[in-house]
């Protein structure tokens, strides 16, 4: 249906005035974002999700009514808005030249593009679900991320359906010529065409990697109202503990917990897990709460709580952090909550996260500790390197592995994965917590976002989640395992294993165009969007000046 819908919604607004038109495109993209967001009524606040799920559908659906305002606005400057059926203004919208329609279907994709882009960044943004991504099983298509993000692939589908609309309409308002049709879709069917060439063709480049490490990935599954509640930590520890023995039957150079996965950090359970990972040799990754005191703080409790990733060598010792840089709005934070208190008793969030500084690559290999802030144990005072006997030599990594962590709906972010990416980077890793919306699309949905960040940064992405789904992605973008395959089997507690092909020793990463240009393509868009809108707009100006 993405290749369908944007043209029909456009095409649905033709003749009508700009109201009309903007109406169209907002209960378009209102029933759009009802649907595909339901997920949101499964938070365990009944009235906050309701309140949010409609709020963030009310707005979001702006965007598309724009779209739909501002095409038709910019359309060669004509206006086909009169008392005249509909049918004859798609008569009338042919006796315009093929150059003008052709250059109006590139500007309206460019439009939709710079909408995007405005969507993931606005109010701390919130890409989420481009129209891009629903092709995120069309693999060769998809390579085309790898030079202009998730964005170039939402251009493709936009300016296609647009023109398939055209000509569709051509066929039918025009009969007699044949072949008038597919003068419509001819520039838009050979982009399309070599973007599946080059797509084709990088799929069929052998990967840079002559090493694998082998992963043992952990999903407990508990609820989200169990994670509130202290009297289930033994409980939850034990299963998870459980589940970690079993998987490291396996033989595995590194076991990772998701996000929310440690109840606490009390010395009976860290003896226990760091025991654990002793016994058998293993690196290990874990997602939990973190605090520090405040710079300049005096009293006892003036702490700053962080959402964080820990790493653990073979010893048992504590060897890096991650805070979390992206907060969840309304989930990790409240906005505007010292002036508006009464949103903790829609949203009852016992207290805010900070976000995080910057990317900490994690180094599975006898590598000084990093903290949250990007520093070593060498440049902080009072801290001493450590040292540990490495566990991948049960596979070929005969060397140091580095890895970057994103927390959470962090890897649906096109630019922080992007900065996560280093040259020396080998994979990504994703730790989230998708227990909060039960067992719904969510979770489908954000390991769909998450193919474009291995795609765009020609990099592996490991998923570790706390309810599904629990995965792993090529650097090409195809989703290579899913614990407990396609069912619901994939929301429930268990294991997988997973060998993540590796760079070759002291060989750098080449990056993709992505990777060193970034939103390039976007931000053209957005430019290209401005001028043409601010051109629309200057003779009516002149007019008025003119006039008086």
């Amino acid at each position: 249906m993405a290749w369908v819908a944007p043209g029909l919604m456009l095409f649905a607004a033709l003749g009508q005035r700009g109201r009309e038109c903007f109406r169209i495109g907002y209960f378009a993209g209102l029933a759009n974002y009802l649907c595909s967001l339901y997920w949101l009524l499964f938070i365990p606040f009944p009235a906050g999700a309701i309140v949010g799920w409609l709020a963030l559908s009310a707005y979001l659906a702006l965007y598309p009514a724009t779209w739909v305002w501002l095409c038709w606005r910019l359309f060669s400057r004509k206006e086909f808005v009169g008392e005249q059926s509909w049918w004859s203004v798609v008569g009338e919208f042919f006796t315009t030249n093929w150059s003008q329609r052709a250059r109006w279907t590139l500007l309206s994709a460019a439009f939709w593009v710079a909408l995007e882009m405005v969507v993931g960044r606005f109010l701390s943004g919130f890409p989420w679900n481009f129209l891009g991504v629903s092709q995120y099983r069309m693999v060769p298509l998809i390579q085309i991320a790898s030079v202009t993000g998730v964005y170039g692939v939402s251009f493709i589908v936009v300016w296609l359906s647009i023109s398939l609309a055209v000509a569709l309409l051509r066929i039918v308002r025009q009969p007699g010529l044949r072949w008038g049709w597919l003068l419509e879709l001819r520039l838009a069917l050979i982009v399309l065409i070599g973007v599946m060439v080059f797509g084709l063709n990088r799929l069929l480049q052998p990967a840079q990697t002559d090493r694998e490490l082998k992963v043992a990935l952990v999903q407990p599954a508990i609820p989200q109202t169990l994670l509130w509640d202290h009297r289930e930590d033994a409980n939850r520890f034990d299963k998870i503990m459980d589940l970690s023995k079993r998987a490291l039957a396996a033989g595995p150079d590194l076991l990772i917990w998701p996000e929310s996965s440690m109840p606490n950090f009390t010395e009976d359970n860290f003896r226990a897990m760091t025991n654990l990972i002793v016994a058998h040799k293993v690196w290990m990754i874990l997602g939990a709460d973190d605090a520090e005191r405040r710079p300049g703080a005096t009293g006892p409790g003036e702490y700053e709580n962080f959402n964080a990733a820990f790493l653990l060598s073979p010893e048992g010792k504590y060897v890096a952090r991650y805070h979390k840089q992206h907060l969840v709005v309304f989930g990790e934070y409240l906005p505007f909550a010292r002036w508006l208190p009464f949103l903790r008793r829609i949203l009852p969030i016992p207290g805010d996260f900070t976000p995080g500084g910057r990317p900490v690559p994690f180094e599975l290999d006898a590598a000084a500790a990093v903290d949250g802030r990007g520093t070593r144990d060498g440049d902080a005072p009072g801290r001493r390197s450590q040292t540990a006997a490495t566990g991948l030599d049960r596979s070929n990594a005969t060397s140091a592995v580095r890895l970057s962590v994103l927390i959470c709906f962090e890897d649906v972010v096109p630019g922080l994965a992007r900065r996560s990416a280093g040259s020396d980077i080998d994979f990504l890793l994703n730790l989230t917590n998708d227990g909060w919306f039960g067992e719904s699309a969510a979770q489908w949905q954000q390991a769909a976002n998450a193919v474009f960040r291995a795609v765009e940064n020609g990099l592996p992405l490991v998923r570790c989640t706390n309810n599904g789904l629990t995965c792993w992605i090529d650097s090409r973008g195809a989703i290579r395992g899913i614990l407990s395959g396609e069912g619901k089997a994939v929301y429930a507690q268990g294991f997988m294993t997973a060998k993540i092909p590796i760079r070759p020793a002291g060989q750098k990463r080449e990056p993709t165009f992505y990777h060193r240009h970034g939103d390039w393509f976007g931000w053209v868009c957005v430019v290209l969007s401005v001028v043409m809108a601010v051109r629309s707009f200057l003779p009516k100006v002149a007019r008025q000046d003119t006039g008086a």
